[in-house]
């Protein structure tokens, strides 16, 4: 009887909202399979979805962007004036004392798939070195290692997978030993998902029993760190700053003594590491003041006479672009979970398997939507951006050829390692388009390049078309 009321108090909210088709197979479903979909239908926050197809799955265009905004502010990667060099020298230090104190935490989110690099597994275990093959894992916890060794502390590692490819990474790391890290200091935990659409706004089925889902976006780690117990993870550790990037960048410097230390001295609930973009239609969000607020304006949504703008001197106007590196303070995180946020979502339209009508298995474009987490700026009461060498410390591998690549990532791994062995004072046989050789520099043997300086007589002579891993 109980059974019988809930199905037919289901089958009336989801006629209310458009959504019945969701029950069209249900009378080919066994129990079990009933009841695990009337679950999954309790889960939706069905006035909420109505809300998301009006705003965003229905809607063709963008949000009009206000021309009421300009160009935000930043740090230079090195310092200008010596009031700004005191600075600067007052934020390593400051850096260096929280980092030592346990007071920062790594933070990757590695919910995606290799499938874009021809690879079948997550992506984190994509191996890019350039000659050890190692893997983004296995370089993000080679510098957790080496930063736990240089300040004799212990860097936790924070992870944040996805449904699709959670069980996998657990096994990897189980399976190589954490990289050498206590397990204990890793933290892993999957982020939220949200219900596909078809155009026309209804529910997508993955199978006659299931909602399809995606992943929420990069968005969604801000509620995942709480609801996953994170959160509290770092509380108990002593960890107030999260040092959060995305696990396609191999060159990553995870743990910055300055950017910790401005973050920390600017008051900053949320910080973030910017590059001067290539051009004026490179593909990367610019970071924008709205309303006194950092704001990520996406490429597309800039008009073109702002992307052209010039200044006086000839550089871009909004030259300032975003690549997902930021300081997070954990108090920040916890006051936004305290008051219910939700984020701003985007709509992408991807290839989606789902049943039709029919009930057959069909993949076509349809609808997911997701959150950024640059959307969380805004929310922050301080904001700091520190410029970044590209050549240092930005790498997106999104493609397995052509631009952002595998390629390319292994091509920038080895000129950094190039140039830094140059600065030390070694030298590197180079030819008309690089270097005439491979070179990879373990974190264990050098961070950063002033640890070459100490290390020089454990380079050997590196000639033409060596193949050199300094560890």
């Amino acid at each position: 009887m109980n059974a019988r009321i809930t199905l037919e108090n289901t089958e009336e909210l989801l006629q209310k909202h458009g959504q019945g088709h969701l029950l069209a197979f249900w009378g080919q479903l066994d129990a079990g399979q009933k009841q695990c979909l009337l679950s999954q239908i309790r889960s939706l926050d069905l006035p909420k979805i109505d809300q998301w197809v009006a705003n965003y799955v229905k809607k063709a265009a963008p949000v009009e962007i206000s021309h009421d905004f300009t160009a935000a502010e930043s740090y230079r990667p090195h310092p200008i004036g010596a009031e700004q060099q005191s600075k600067y020298a007052k934020a390593v230090e400051l850096g260096k004392e929280l980092i030592s104190a346990g007071k920062v935490g790594a933070f990757v989110v590695a919910g995606g798939q290799g499938t874009r690099l021809g690879f079948d597994g997550p992506k984190g275990n994509f191996p890019i070195s350039p000659v050890k093959n190692r893997t983004f894992f296995q370089i993000f916890a080679d510098s957790i290692a080496a930063v736990s060794q240089k300040y004799q502390t212990v860097c936790p590692w924070y992870i944040m997978t996805s449904r699709l490819n959670h069980g996998e990474t657990v096994e990897i790391l189980r399976s190589n030993g954490y990289y050498g890290l206590d397990e204990k200091s890793v933290f892993v935990f999957q982020q939220g998902t949200l219900p596909n659409f078809g155009p026309d706004g209804r529910i997508l089925l993955a199978d006659k029993a299931n909602i399809a889902r995606s992943p929420d976006g990069h968005g969604g780690s801000l509620k995942a760190l709480h609801q996953s117990g994170a959160l509290e993870d770092m509380k108990k550790r002593g960890v107030e700053y999260l040092s959060y990037f995305q696990v396609d960048n191999a060159l990553i410097n995870i743990f910055d003594p300055l950017f910790v230390g401005l973050h920390v001295l600017d008051n900053a609930e949320m910080s973030s590491k910017a590059v001067v973009k290539t051009g004026p239609q490179e593909k990367v969000g610019n970071f924008c003041l709205v309303d006194g607020k950092v704001t990520v304006i996406e490429y597309s949504d800039l008009p073109d006479e702002l992307a052209e703008k010039r200044r006086s001197d000839g550089s871009l106007a909004f030259q300032l672009g975003s690549i997902a590196i930021h300081i997070i303070s954990r108090s920040f995180v916890e006051k936004l979970n305290s008051k219910g946020f939700a984020l701003p979502l985007h709509k992408a339209v991807k290839k989606i398997p789902h049943v039709d009508e029919q009930g057959n298995t069909v993949e076509s474009d349809r609808i997911k939507l997701e959150s950024f987490v640059f959307d969380a700026l805004p929310l922050a009461s301080n904001s700091m951006i520190l410029q970044t060498l590209r050549n240092e410390e930005f790498a997106p591998t999104k493609n397995a050829t052509g631009v952002d690549s595998v390629e390319t990532t292994r091509q920038m791994m080895v000129a950094r390692a190039a140039d830094w062995l140059e600065w030390a004072g070694a030298a590197v046989p180079r030819k008309p388009d690089g270097s005439d050789c491979l070179l990879e520099i373990a974190p264990s043997f050098a961070l950063e390049k002033e640890d070459l300086k100490e290390k020089l007589g454990d380079v050997p002579q590196i000639k033409p078309g060596d193949s050199i891993y300094l560890a």
